[in-house]
């Protein structure tokens, strides 16, 4: 008599009714998917649009619909465009389904799209997060300058908004820059809030660094 191969449930229930004492069940489990298939994953993506209502809803719509998730994001109106970074969240086959929808997004939506796949940032106790704020009358390079003093100590830039505005009793021009900067751990802060200080001074900068509580 030829063995016969019963599924896993249907298998247990014969056994339990039939089967000798003493006797074991060998069941074959269904093979378990691919662990790259099972592995959380993330693609970020850049979005340029013009702006207009319900943009948002759309581009959040396809991440959905591709069973994806929005992690992080950042999204900012600039000129009379709407500019957005998203950190998309997912597995292997969600990710690559939602890459294989962009080139029709960006068709149907009229948008400009570029994603590429990236890790999560491991965290990193070796560096201290710092806030700055910065308030001057507008002129150029304040950026640049900004960028080459933390540049030249080897200190990252998180993140970067900046504003132009009308002063509110004068209507000067002035300019404001919000930083969060990651500083070494080894760096001496006292120093560095020194030499900083220096440096605004000579630009005619107002500014405060501070740690980011929390």
């Amino acid at each position: 008599m030829l063995p016969v191969q019963l599924p896993a449930a249907q298998g247990a229930r014969w056994f339990a009714c039939h089967a000798k004492p003493g006797t074991l069940l060998r069941v074959h489990p269904k093979p378990d998917r691919p662990l790259r298939a099972r592995m959380k994953q993330f693609l970020v993506m850049s979005v340029l649009a013009q702006d207009r209502p319900g943009i948002l809803h759309d581009i959040a719509r396809a991440i959905r619909d591709c069973g994806c998730n929005i992690a992080e994001s950042r999204m900012t109106v600039l000129g009379s465009d709407l500019s957005m970074l998203v950190l998309v969240s997912g597995n292997w086959n969600t990710l690559t389904k939602l890459e294989n929808q962009l080139p029709k997004l960006e068709k149907r939506l009229a948008l400009t799209m570029s994603a590429r796949r990236t890790e999560e940032r491991a965290p990193r106790h070796d560096l201290i997060p710092y806030a700055i704020d910065v308030v001057c009358l507008d002129q150029p390079g304040i950026v640049f300058n900004l960028a080459n003093f933390f540049a030249e100590r080897n200190i990252g830039i998180a993140d970067l908004v900046t504003r132009a505005y009308p002063a509110d009793h004068t209507g000067a021009p002035m300019f404001s820059v919000q930083m969060a900067v990651n500083i070494p751990a080894d760096l001496h802060i006292g120093t560095l809030r020194e030499e900083f200080m220096d440096f605004c001074d000579h630009l005619n900068l107002d500014a405060i660094l501070e740690p980011i509580k929390g």
